[in-house]
């Protein structure tokens, strides 16, 4: 990442903390993110062990990964820089929000079915095969986890509070899969693996409700602000 894109990050993330001041955060010292004042409203955010469906984390990160490349750029969720895409081929109870392209900050607005839980990453990253070579399971998937390595300017905010040790949410696809699983070409991406930071949060309450996240990795960071219209 260059010193531009992690500059952008770190604004972002600062500006947060400072959206965050007089309210209640997250406790950063423990595992348990516990809120800061004795009536605010239970963490939304799952620990990263936590299954939904009978699915681990891990496993819904590949299962993101596939919806996420599954479209073409117009109709893309990641490329979409105001969020009007944000519903397409959502299915079940997990609702994924996108990332981005770029180091730029992208802000969204998003319609999302009541009792759905919220998958996202804070940053991530996929290896697949290429043109030019037809790279072993074990080679992709070392290499995903080699390029997380390192992640640093993590951030979660929901409705205004922070949640730290962001850290220990680190997922990785449990085995090597076809990316282009959903991808209605039909073609196929294998063997690919991804590795990154991801967290899951239980359904919100009706209303509006913004999320902040982002992070960055050596090569690449994002920064993303959602305003979620739960109905």
């Amino acid at each position: 990442m260059n010193a531009r894109g992690k500059a952008t990050l770190l604004a972002v993330a600062m500006g947060l903390t400072m959206a965050a001041g007089g309210r209640a955060q997250a406790d950063t010292a423990g595992p348990a993110a516990v809120s800061a004042s004795a009536s605010a409203p239970a963490s939304p955010l799952l620990g990263p062990d936590e299954q939904v469906g009978w699915v681990t984390q891990g496993e819904w990160s590949r299962r993101w990964w596939e919806w996420a490349l599954s479209f073409e750029d117009e109709i893309s969720p990641v490329a979409d820089r105001s969020g009007v895409q944000c519903g397409n081929r959502q299915s079940g109870d997990v609702f994924f929000l996108a990332g981005t392209y770029g180091t730029a900050r992208t802000v969204r607005t998003c319609r999302v079915p009541a009792d759905k839980y919220l998958f996202f990453p804070l940053i991530n990253y996929v290896f697949t095969p290429t043109r030019t070579g037809m790279p072993s399971c074990a080679q992709v998937t070392r290499d995903a986890e080699r390029i997380t390595d390192g992640a640093e300017l993590l951030v979660l905010e929901v409705d205004g509070v922070r949640y730290g040790d962001l850290q220990r949410h680190r997922q990785a696809s449990p085995e090597c899969f076809n990316a282009w699983a959903r991808h209605p070409s039909g073609a196929r991406l294998f063997p690919s693996a991804s590795n990154g930071y991801y967290v899951m949060l239980k359904p919100l309450p009706r209303g509006r409700h913004t999320v902040n996240f982002g992070g960055a990795l050596p090569r690449m960071s994002q920064a993303v602000s959602y305003t979620l219209i739960v109905e």
